[in-house]
C-alpha cells in the first residue's frame, strides 16, 4: 500500500490539491524482525517473508538477518500452494542446518524489486520511529512523509501530536510474536479476545497468529 499512498501524495502536490490529507501509519518489517531476534528469549525459528511486500521492496534488506542471527527467511506467496511450499523449504533449511535468504515467489519476486515504485517512495517518504503494539517504540521501523509534502500530513495539519495508545494489560502479543506463548495459552483468547473484540496485533489482522488460532481452534 505504500506506492499508492507515495503516488497519491505525489499527485496532489503535482494537483495543487488542498483538502487531501493523509495520518501515515505505513511500516517496515526488516526492523520489527530484528527486534524480535535480539530479544534472548524468543523462540522464532524462521520467517516468512510476505511476497507482496517484497515484490516492491525486492529482498536484500534481509540478507544482513540471515547473515547476523542465522535464520532462516524464505520471501513465500499468498496462494495456498505458496504457503505450503514457503513452509517446505524453511523446514528443509532447518532440517539441513542451513540459515539461507530463498525466494520461493520467484514468478513474482525479483532480488532488487519494483525499483520504479522505490525511488516514488524515496521522493515522498523519510524513515521514522514507530510504534508497534506488543512490542514497543522501534527505531527506524516506519515511514513518514517527508517536509516537502507536509502539506498533506494530517497529523501537523490537524496537530494530532498528543494521543496515546492503551494497550490490554492482559494482552500477550509480544510474547506471542516472538514465539514465546502460543495464542491459546493466552487467558484472554477466544472469550475477552476475539475477531469482534481484538485485544492485540495478532487477533486484529486475519492474517494474525491469534485470528488464526480462533478461527481453526478445533482442527488444531
Amino acid at each position: 500500500t505504500a506506492p499508492a499512498t507515495a503516488m497519491a501524495v505525489y499527485q496532489a502536490a503535482r494537483q495543487e490539491v488542498k483538502n487531501f490529507s493523509l495520518l501515515v501509519s505505513h511500516v517496515l518489517v526488516p526492523p520489527a524482525m530484528e527486534a524480535i531476534l535480539a530479544s534472548p528469549h524468543h523462540q522464532v525459528q524462521g520467517f516468512l517473508a510476505a511476497g507482496h511486500v517484497c515484490t516492491v521492496m525486492g529482498y536484500t534488506q534481509y540478507e544482513p538477518l540471515v547473515q547476523k542471527y542465522r535464520i532462516p527467511i524464505v520471501v513465500t506467496g499468498f496462494e495456498p500452494l505458496d504457503i505450503l511450499q514457503g513452509v517446505y523449504m524453511c523446514i528443509q533449511q532447518l532440517e539441513s542446518g542451513r540459515s539461507q535468504l530463498e525466494n520461493q515467489y520467484a514468478r513474482s519476486v525479483r532480488r532488487s524489486g519494483n525499483e520504479t515504485a522505490q525511488r516514488l517512495m524515496r521522493e515522498v517518504f523519510e524513515v521514522v520511529p514507530r510504534q508497534w503494539r506488543g512490542i514497543g517504540r522501534i527505531p527506524q521501523s516506519g515511514l513518514g512523509l517527508r517536509d516537502r509534502y507536509a502539506e498533506f500530513d494530517a497529523q501537523k495539519r490537524f496537530d494530532i501530536f498528543n494521543y496515546a495508545i492503551a494497550e490490554s494489560t492482559e494482552c500477550l502479543s509480544g510474547q506471542i510474536l516472538q514465539g514465546i506463548k502460543k495464542p491459546h495459552e493466552c487467558p484472554a483468547f477466544s472469550d475477552r479476545c476475539t475477531p469482534e473484540h481484538p485485544l492485540g496485533a495478532p487477533m486484529v489482522s486475519s492474517e494474525g497468529a491469534c485470528a488464526a488460532y480462533y478461527r481453526y481452534r478445533h482442527r488444531v
